[in-house]
Order: C-alpha cells, then sequence, then structure tokens
C-alpha cells in the first residue's frame, strides 16, 4: 500500500505517518521502497498502527511507544507490570481531577464573586 492508502485506512495524516517513521514507531519490517524509492507498506502496518492509536488512547506517550517496539517483545509478567503501571497513573490523575473539582465546588459554595474584584465577598 501507498502511504495516502494506508493514510486513508487508519485515519492518520501523512505527516504523522512520516513522523512514526522517524521516530521508529513504524519500522522497517514495515515499509518498503518500490524502483522509484516510494514507500510501499506492507498490509501488517494496518494492524500496527491500530495498535498504536490505542496505545495513545489509554494515555502511553510516543516515547513510551516507541521504546516498546525497540524492545521487540515482552514476557506477559512485563505486560502485566506495564499496564498496571498506566492504570495507576490513570486513577492517579483520576484523584487529581476529583481534588480539583472539590475545590471549585467550594468555591461555589462559598459566594465568592469578582464583582468587587478578585477573590471578595
Amino acid at each position: 500500500m501507498k502511504i495516502n492508502e494506508v493514510s486513508k485506512r487508519i485515519n492518520l495524516p501523512i505527516s504523522t505517518l512520516r513522523y512514526y517513521e522517524k521516530v521508529g514507531i513504524i519500522t522497517e519490517e514495515y515499509v518498503l521502497r518500490d524502483q522509484n524509492n516510494y514507500r510501499i507498506y506492507t498490509p501488517d502496518i494496518i494492524q500496527h498502527l491500530e495498535v498504536v492509536k490505542q496505545c495513545l488512547a489509554v494515555g502511553f506517550t510516543i516515547q513510551d511507544i516507541e521504546s516498546m517496539i525497540s524492545k521487540n517483545g515482552f514476557s506477559e509478567s512485563e505486560q502485566i507490570s506495564i499496564l498496571k503501571e498506566k492504570i495507576s497513573e490513570i486513577e492517579e490523575a483520576q484523584l487529581k481531577l476529583e481534588h480539583a473539582k472539590q475545590s471549585l465546588n467550594n468555591i461555589l459554595s462559598s459566594n465568592i464573586t469578582c464583582e468587587d474584584g478578585f477573590g471578595k465577598h
């Protein structure tokens, strides 16, 4: 598949695909070159990029994904550890958001207004 076909099938801009190649998210195993030196992607690229998109959606960074790809495989215990660590990070973020929400509710209930200046009753 050419880059524009992959872009359409996976719903990612061509620039993102090129960036993923540059940083190692798309490895050489998925990219061939034709006689004109155009990229030709293997069919497996679609599943690979779907996994990348899912990892990004649950909070992994590009650097996390690149690191996982460069390791070239994980044991079951390593995979469990990585996922549990991400779950902990999400739970910590949820707690921070809940505290921020409670602080905003406290401000609302204290009837603080800004009509006479910031933070004055």
